[in-house]
């Protein structure tokens, strides 16, 4: 997780125009007013091509909040190895 979380909110910045300090793992959709349904899918793709991964529908429901996303993430960048 480490390594994970600065790349993610690397993802955030580029994403929602947010400072990549204000994203913490305790973050939520409801903290970020643009991370609304286009906005997720936007972030998705980010991190897809950030880590080099894919996100199934199922992962994508999961993803409410920074700390679901940073094991979904990790979880997919570990069975890639």
């Amino acid at each position: 997780m480490d390594s994970t979380l600065p790349k993610i909110q690397e993802a955030f910045s580029a994403t929602f125009h947010v400072s990549p300090e204000s994203v913490s793992i305790d973050t939520s959709s409801g903290d970020i007013s643009a991370w609304d349904s286009v906005g997720h899918l936007s972030l998705a793709a980010k991190l897809e091509e950030m880590f080099g991964i894919s996100f199934d529908v199922d992962d994508l429901m999961e993803m409410e909040n920074v700390r679901e996303i940073v094991r979904i993430v990790s979880s997919k960048i570990s069975s890639k190895v």
